[in-house]
């Protein structure tokens, strides 16, 4: 590959770094242009889980593994990167779902333990109400989702990549091929873009008569202020997802992904904090601080999308709801596809031309 293409990136959020700083490690001239700050919209909003955890097909599970194994390469990489391999106890389902749960995974690979009541309290020892029967994940942890993908852009920004801060008005086409991006009134012209703006991607892509089925619903999830430690790692129980940040928050959801805020936002924040607090030992002193609400990008049928955008030429599409956890390897997969044309099989089932356009 020439080492001079030019590649835009549309989107400052995790997929976007990661997107930005891969290519720019490959020697590619990259340009990051997001109207918001480092971190996106939807990557400071993000509960952070990195996991190939249930409910998912297995080649999807694959991605996702691959994935957690791309996190460790590019903390190797990118010193610093504030990670946490912390662990994930797991009780959101009915036994005989857990113990399913526990066998298919177990098949492929994963490396869960069953574990009982005892088991967890040594495990998360500030848990009021512990479960009979749990399932832990020693190999799963969190990404500090805004200040990862500061030293993301940091480092790419480092390497030679260039960050705008402006508003993508919309893509520049010439003959059926992007050709750049007009924002904020003025044209940056590229050999490829990529769009990796989560929710605001499908307005860009219309720009170029591209259709992306994506769905963005609301996630709540709440914010404590600082705490000395309360949970060691993840905790994922029944309406309630929970995980302590490094700097001591106590941020919790109904599920990993916050639950639907409702008609009056405040008062069900409230009340999951209120539930978060009772869920822990020794935490009369836990103050509410905030919440938020995140737009997740969701493509209609679950998965990422991940490809070049057929018959429109110069174009690449990377959206997906699991941004944390797929960031390292859709970063690396679309960083070989964009400057070599190299797909990786892993990406097969992801493309956009799945859905009809």
């Amino acid at each position: 590959m020439s080492s001079a293409k030019q590649v835009i990136v549309i989107g400052a959020g995790i997929i976007g770094a990661s997107i930005a700083w891969h290519l720019t490690r490959a020697g590619a001239r990259v340009t990051v242009v997001s109207e918001s700050r480092a971190g996106g919209v939807a990557t400071p909003n993000s509960f952070a889980w990195i996991n190939a955890s249930w409910g998912n097909p297995e080649t999807y599970f694959r991605l996702r593994i691959r994935a957690m194994a791309e996190w460790k390469r590019l903390a190797k990489d990118v010193p610093g990167l504030p990670l946490a391999w912390c662990g994930g106890l797991c009780f959101d389902l009915p036994a005989d779902r857990l113990e399913a749960y526990a066998v298919e995974h177990s098949s492929w690979g994963y490396g869960i333990e069953r574990v009982g009541r005892e088991q967890a309290a040594r495990i998360e020892p500030n848990l009021a109400e512990l479960p009979e029967f749990a399932l832990y994940v020693a190999q799963e942890g969190v990404a500090e989702p805004v200040e990862t993908t500061k030293a993301l852009l940091a480092d790419a920004e480092r390497r030679g990549a260039r960050i705008v801060k402006g508003s993508v008005d919309r893509l520049a086409l010439v003959n059926g091929k992007v050709t750049g991006v007009v924002a904020s009134g003025e044209i940056i012209a590229a050999d490829e873009v990529v769009i990796a703006a989560g929710a605001g991607a499908p307005a860009i892509a219309a720009t170029a008569g591209i259709k992306l089925p994506i769905e963005t619903p609301p996630g709540l999830i709440v914010h404590s202020r600082p705490h000395s430690k309360l949970l060691n790692g993840l905790v994922l129980a029944d309406r309630l997802h929970m995980r302590q940040t490094a700097d001591g928050r106590i941020i919790a959801g109904s599920d990993f992904g916050g639950g639907d805020p409702g008609e009056n936002p405040e008062a069900a924040a409230h009340a999951l904090f209120a539930a978060t607090k009772a869920m822990l030992r020794d935490a009369k002193e836990l103050e509410f601080d905030f919440h938020t609400i995140g737009y997740r990008p969701t493509p209609v049928d679950g998965f990422p999308i991940v490809s070049r955008a057929k018959g429109v030429g110069g174009l690449y599409v990377a959206v997906t709801h699991s941004g944390i956890t797929l960031a390292p390897a859709v970063g690396l997969f679309a960083a070989g596809e964009i400057l070599n044309d190299k797909r990786d099989a892993l990406l097969e089932p992801y493309a956009l031309s799945r859905f009809a356009q």
